[in-house]
């Protein structure tokens, strides 16, 4: 897949995977029409089955209210579905703490400074970085934490969720086959994942930024 449309899945996923507020209603039809134009593929595919599901409720009040509710249980009041990635490495410790500013650090470096009141390993955040700031090093945060997207990805599909499928794009940009359940993933996070490079040639299409905090 080129750069540019790798771009396009990151930055994709990333509006995907925030709370359905009116600003997330207002860009789904943007992000549906760049997704359109990618490659066949299984991003294209998870990300696109993402929005069939979710149409209905974003095209009407009720429906948009059950999908909030839908996001919040899963996402805020389970952890075994949590979206910030050093959750899954440091858990509520001290380290927690450092890894936290050394990837604000690693913003700031890209030219990035942390807005909002999100913490900087909020999934959504680390693919709007990839997708606007700096692509290679995004792919490269996201393989550090593959083990913790991959672990994310098997309890969304555990729990029958449509938000799998844009974490199931996210996983096919990277290199090697996912984990097909938890103790591999486990088994990833001791090995480590493989690295490889991607090339940058295409600039990313211009979707709205994150949405701010609920």
């Amino acid at each position: 897949m080129r750069a540019g449309d790798t771009r396009i899945v990151l930055q994709a996923a990333s509006v995907c995977l925030q709370y359905p507020d009116d600003h997330v209603r207002a860009t789904l039809p943007l992000v549906r029409a760049a997704v359109a134009e990618l490659p066949d593929g299984r991003p294209r595919e998870r990300l696109t089955a993402f929005l069939d599901a979710t149409g209905d409720a974003a095209g009407d009040t009720a429906g948009m209210g059950a999908l909030a509710e839908h996001y919040v249980g899963l996402f805020d009041r389970s952890r075994r579905c949590c979206l910030y990635l050093t959750w899954w490495t440091d858990g509520e410790t001290r380290r927690r703490g450092g890894a936290l500013a050394a990837l604000k650090a690693r913003y700031r470096a890209a030219g990035v400074e942390p807005a909002g009141r999100e913490l900087p390993d909020f999934l959504p955040a680390v693919l709007e970085y990839a997708a606007t700031a700096d692509l290679a090093d995004g792919l490269a945060l996201l393989q550090e934490h593959r083990a913790g997207v991959e672990l994310l990805r098997l309890a969304l599909l555990e729990a029958g969720s449509p938000y799998a499928a844009p974490v199931e794009a996210v996983c096919a940009l990277l290199p090697g086959p996912s984990p097909e359940d938890a103790a591999a993933a486990r088994a990833l996070a001791r090995s480590g994942p493989p690295r490889e490079q991607v090339g940058l040639d295409l600039p990313p299409f211009a979707a709205a930024p994150s949405g701010g905090p609920r």
